[in-house]
């Protein structure tokens, strides 16, 4: 949980800044419009899992965590590097660079992405899958939307072969909006692949005025193709390991890429500070720390994809029964419960 990891370093009051609460979170027909509200995300949310549900927009993390970090070393990060592989021996670890001196260390933890060169140096070509699935992104300025046409919830569209999630960011200055489709027309894997309104428009042709209106709105609608993978069985090697999406990227279904990399962070350097100049053995710990939940939360991100798209959605009156089903409390529970209530601060290192 990133309000339980921020509280620990000292980061609640910064995270509180920049955050935006959701009253609750709910699920919407992609047609009609009909809608089922899923749990509360407010008072409900403190009194189960001890802490409020926080947004964020990531930019305005990564700020907070990169302003933490300069607070205590100010020349800790250094940019404009780029990783060609990396090697070691019993007593250090260099990382190559490309058109830069080696740097060497006692341990190299990768957390260089779902295209990690660190993972590609130790164990190969990752073995990953198109999931079939087409991703659109963007943001939308509030002030761009009709009054009243977005309530202050975390949405949830759900329609036979896509959906959509939407929420504020920024106290609630921005909308952030992505719709997931099975469309296998675009496979590329990026962030920054640029597509048009009209394109988004065409993929959700059919669906809710509601979802035009914000597409329309939307500045630069972005693309990406989704990709499966199975999670890895190890990713630690004498003193080098691996962090967030280098070991385990997944489908965004379960709101929880970002979240396992943080939890990564505060369980390694946890077991780093244990450990001490037994570099191996702190690095193996972490690992073992981390494997089960992981790996879980690929599956479950797997699972939602089926769930999210499932064809019943297209007859009305199937789907008003398979979403009272699928989304009823105690399945609910069943799939949020296991995530809400881990602390990566407090797990026996």
């Amino acid at each position: 949980m990133e309000r339980a990891c921020c509280l620990y370093l000292g980061l609640g009051e910064a995270m509180d800044e920049i955050a935006w609460q959701p009253s609750g979170k709910e699920i919407r027909m992609w047609n009609s419009g009909q809608t089922w509200k899923l749990f509360d995300l407010g008072a409900e949310s403190v009194e189960r899992y001890g802490f409020p549900y926080l947004m964020f927009h990531r930019a305005d993390l990564h700020q907070l965590l990169v302003d933490a970090v300069r607070a205590e070393k100010s020349n800790a990060i250094h940019l404009n590097a780029f990783c060609t592989g990396c090697s070691q021996d019993d007593s250090s670890v260099t990382l190559h660079l490309k058109g830069q001196d080696d740097v060497t260390g006692d341990a190299l933890i990768g957390a260089d992405g779902a295209h990690s060169n660190i993972r590609r140096t130790l164990f190969g070509e990752e073995d990953k899958s198109f999931s079939g699935l087409l991703a659109w992104r963007g943001i939308i300025d509030a002030n761009d939307l009709p009054d009243g046409l977005v309530r202050p919830v975390g949405t949830n569209w759900v329609g036979p072969g896509g959906h959509i999630v939407h929420y504020f960011v920024r106290h609630g200055a921005l909308l952030n909006f992505v719709g997931i489709l099975e469309k296998d027309s675009w496979t590329v894997e990026s962030w920054t692949a640029r597509g048009t309104t009209e394109e988004c428009l065409a993929d959700f042709d059919g669906w809710h005025d509601t979802v035009h209106t914000m597409i329309k709105n939307i500045d630069i609608p972005y693309k990406w193709a989704l990709m499966r993978r199975e999670p890895m069985e190890r990713w630690t090697e004498g003193r080098i390991t691996l962090l967030g999406d280098a070991c385990h990227a997944m489908v965004p279904m379960l709101a929880q890429g970002a979240v396992m990399a943080i939890e990564d962070g505060m369980v390694l350097a946890r077991c780093v500070e244990k450990y001490g100049a037994e570099v191996e053995a702190g690095l193996q710990r972490y690992e073992a720390l981390r494997l089960e939940r992981t790996a879980r939360t690929i599956r479950g991100s797997n699972d939602n994809a089926d769930r999210f798209h499932n064809s019943q959605l297209g007859d009305p009156v199937v789907a008003q029964k398979y979403v009272d089903t699928e989304w009823q409390p105690d399945k609910v529970r069943e799939r949020y419960d296991w995530l809400f209530t881990y602390d990566a601060t407090a797990v026996e290192v």
